[in-house]
């Protein structure tokens, strides 16, 4: 089965975009957006959705730690909307607290120092969250969602 997923994890000044392969098994970094004072940043989301044909996509929702939704969770919550009615695909929201850093401590840890880390942590992060969404949603648990009597023998 194929299935192509793009993670997004939305921030204030920058995006982190990842990309899963086309089993849906493992995400790879894949860009990072400069926000825009306008929602010119959608379109260049949704290219990339339909460059990597992707079939869903996931945005991190970043709630407090006491779980209460802020102002950048309202945000993150108007591009996924924004996203859905431009592409007609599912969005999942998934809770991106601690995506940034890990990102930071495995950038660390790989000895990139911390003026390396700022252009490319925000991808990293999106790998993160998207790669959770992956292992907590596998292929095969996706085709029985979706009722498809292959995923079933997988």
């Amino acid at each position: 089965m194929t299935r192509t997923i793009l993670g997004i994890d939305p921030g204030t000044r920058r995006i982190g975009v990842a990309v899963s392969d086309a089993g849906g098994t493992v995400a790879f970094p894949l860009a990072v957006l400069e926000r825009t004072n306008d929602d010119s940043y959608i379109d260049e989301l949704a290219e990339f959705v339909r460059m990597r044909e992707a079939d869903e996509i996931v945005v991190g929702l970043p709630t407090h730690l006491d779980g209460h939704e802020g102002p950048e969770a309202v945000e993150a919550l108007r591009i996924a909307g924004l996203l859905r009615r431009k592409l007609d695909l599912p969005v999942h929201m998934l809770d991106e607290r601690f995506t940034t850093r890990i990102a930071q401590d495995a950038l660390r840890a790989s000895q990139v120092s911390s003026r390396n880390q700022r252009p490319v942590v925000d991808k990293v992060a999106a790998t993160v969250l998207l790669q959770s969404y992956l292992d907590s949603h596998p292929a095969s648990q996706a085709s029985e969602e979706a009722g498809d009597p292959a995923g079933e023998n997988l």
